[in-house]
């Protein structure tokens, strides 16, 4: 038996029966799937170690980075991607790599959109073809292939072109846009409002918008492709339009060689971040924390960011708005100085639409107000934790978190954190905390005028926090034996603060004569800006005089070997952000803690005991039995 939808074509095009992969569950290409492979390496995802390739993969979203849509992008250069995505909702970061491989490689797959009720009836199909926006689906395969057969020879429904797709849109262009689409300021301007066009098509967007700035994710190089995308753009003269700022590249762009990396990745990486110089894009930024430099956005002011952190920093800490704009849109978005006018720059967009209540446990965890958060030198490690959390169980709502208002020790290096973990399970672009966050001084604001009574209020639990620790503690601990070795020490993702560094360099001092052990390595990535102020002010000596080295331009998400052996032991972080990519990046064991923590495994060489505030009673009642305790 099977079944017909009609549905909402992103991107045109025909599949022919396939087997189908469903899974309710949004998956980050950056970091869940292997270019190379089309394995999923997301640890924590139900497809971990699934194949993609040759397959229909029916998902309701993307989620975590902007730079999947360069792992979709490379996956259909080396021939290896799905054979279409169905989605139960668009999804601009995937659709962007096809966009991209269409428009300048002339290779496609088509994207479907079909909505809640109709993904659902997916669940229990095996098997799929898609013509347009026709979505065939069920468990025989040969009926399928029947059905499709007289789809075609009918010829009622075909695949609509880009062309048709964006003439049948609401978007509405002035005459200046429509200029830079017909390619009379130049062939690299209208490649790029193509790609803004067809972006702002899939947002059903109205119109597009003028921006102030931009941050372009695109410069971490996963592939071939990023670099012809950036360098076909150098060669049709494109030129920013508005300030640029770049995110970390793949290397340290002035140590590569001293650090011993491969000149297979050290000179492709090194090319891409100067393709993007060429385009006029700052030469003094390279860092995944744009929000930490002079040039960060203020209030309302309508910017086009790449970087999941720095997006959802930007919108809920700033108050400034942005979409999270997928890999090349970044660029596209810098060129034309133009987006789509949709999502978050939306004042109905970014209001709350589930509360998340934390207040138990942040009671919990962190005492009263008046019981400061670092009292115990491993709090910090709780603000990524609970960002993990919000970021899953927000799925694709902005939410309002409630249980923090009252605290006035709640830093902006614990919403960075808070805002990394955040990013890297959410599907939005954004979240509110009750008290802390610049929309949302009382419940009304963050709801748009409604009380929170009229939205879905989810509990925040142990059981959450449990589920959180086992996922960024993934790395084995075994009970009565001695703690797992630890070979490297990996902190600043996203880059370090000029606080932390000042917060670092004061463990460092008060560890005296005590170093990082010699057979470890402790490793700190922060941009250069913050790294010649930290140096200025004395933590950079403090810092290397305990033994901390340091890495610039890049971040701990792009580095592999040889800074990151990929055999010998585990590595511990107190990144959230990191320690959920990590296992997929770099396949070794991973262990989460705190900063405190982190400084104990260098001198030690060994993993540290869990986080004191997860040695709380009701904790251990409810993993006592688990082999992390």
């Amino acid at each position: 038996m099977s079944s017909m939808l009609n549905n909402n074509e992103l991107v045109g095009g025909t599949a022919s029966t396939s087997k189908l992969l469903y899974t309710d569950i949004g998956i980050s290409f950056w970091g869940g799937v292997d270019p190379l492979t089309s394995i999923v390496t997301d640890h924590t995802h139900p497809l971990f170690n699934q194949k993609l390739s040759n397959h229909i993969l029916a998902l309701p979203n993307g989620r975590g980075s902007c730079t999947g849509s360069q792992v979709v992008l490379e996956l259909l250069l080396n021939g290896i991607a799905p054979r279409a995505f169905i989605l139960k909702q668009p999804d601009a970061i995937l659709s962007l790599g096809v966009i991209v491989a269409e428009e300048l490689f002339n290779i496609s797959i088509p994207i479907v959109c079909v909505g809640d009720k109709r993904f659902k009836q997916l669940s229990s199909s095996s098997h799929a073809a898609i013509v347009g926006s026709t979505v065939i689906h069920g468990t025989s395969s040969a009926q399928i292939q029947t059905e499709l057969d007289a789809v075609l020879s009918a010829a009622k429904t075909i695949p609509s072109s880009a062309d048709v797709l964006i003439k049948n849109s609401p978007l509405t262009l002035t005459k200046e846009e429509q200029n830079d689409l017909d390619g009379i300021n130049g062939k690299a301007v209208a490649v790029a409002m193509r790609i803004v066009v067809r972006s702002g098509v899939i947002d059903q967007a109205p119109s597009l918008l003028e921006i102030t700035q931009a941050h372009i994710d695109g410069c971490t190089y996963i592939g071939p492709g990023g670099l012809q995308f950036a360098e076909k753009l150098v060669e049709l003269g494109g030129q920013v339009k508005v300030p640029t700022t770049l995110n970390s590249n793949s290397v340290d762009r002035k140590r590569w060689k001293a650090l011993g990396v491969s000149s297979d990745l050290g000179e492709p990486a090194y090319a891409l971040g100067n393709a993007y110089l060429k385009m006029g894009c700052s030469d003094t930024s390279f860092t995944c924390a744009p929000y930490l430099l002079k040039t960060k956005p203020t209030f309302g002011e309508h910017i086009g960011w790449g970087e999941s952190n720095a997006v959802v920093f930007s919108n809920s800490v700033l108050g400034a708005r942005t979409q999270k704009y997928a890999d090349y849109l970044d660029i596209a978005a810098a060129i034309t100085g133009r987006v789509p006018l949709a999502g978050s720059h939306l004042d109905s967009e970014r209001v709350a639409t589930v509360v998340l209540d934390a207040t138990e446990l942040v009671h919990t965890i962190l005492g009263d107000e008046n019981n400061a958060i670092g009292h115990d030198g491993d709090k910090d490690a709780f603000f990524p934790m609970l960002g993990y959390i919000c970021g899953l169980k927000s799925e694709s709502n902005v939410p309002l978190l409630i249980g923090l208002e009252k605290r006035n020790d709640v830093t902006e290096d614990h919403l960075k954190a808070f805002c990394a973990a955040f990013g890297s399970t959410a599907s939005v672009p954004m979240f509110h905390m009750l008290g802390q966050t610049p929309e949302a001084p009382n419940i009304s604001t963050a709801c748009g005028g409604e009380d929170m009574i009229m939205h879905t209020t989810i509990d925040i639990t142990m059981k959450d926090l449990n589920n959180a620790w086992k996922c960024l503690d993934s790395g084995e601990r075994i009970n009565n034996q001695e703690p797992p070795a630890i070979q490297l020490v990996a902190i600043g993702n996203p880059h370090l603060s000029l606080n932390e560094c000042k917060e670092v360099a004061a463990l460092c001092v008060e560890a005296g004569d005590v170093q990082v052990k010699n057979d470890v390595s402790m490793i700190a990535t922060l941009g250069r800006d913050i790294y010649n102020q930290a140096d200025e002010l004395g933590y950079v000596n403090q810092m290397e005089r305990f033994g901390i080295t340091f890495i610039n331009d890049t971040c701990w998400c792009m580095l592999t070997e040889p800074v990151v052996p990929v055999n010998g032991a585990a590595l511990i972080t107190n990144s959230g952000k990191y320690a959920h990519y990590a296992p997929g990046l770099v396949g070794k064991q991973v262990h989460f803690h705190g900063l405190k923590g982190c400084m104990e495994a260098a001198k030690t060489g060994r993993v540290p005991t869990m986080p004191s505030f997860l040695l709380y009673r009701g904790f251990k009642t409810l993993v006592g039995g688990m082999r992390r305790l």
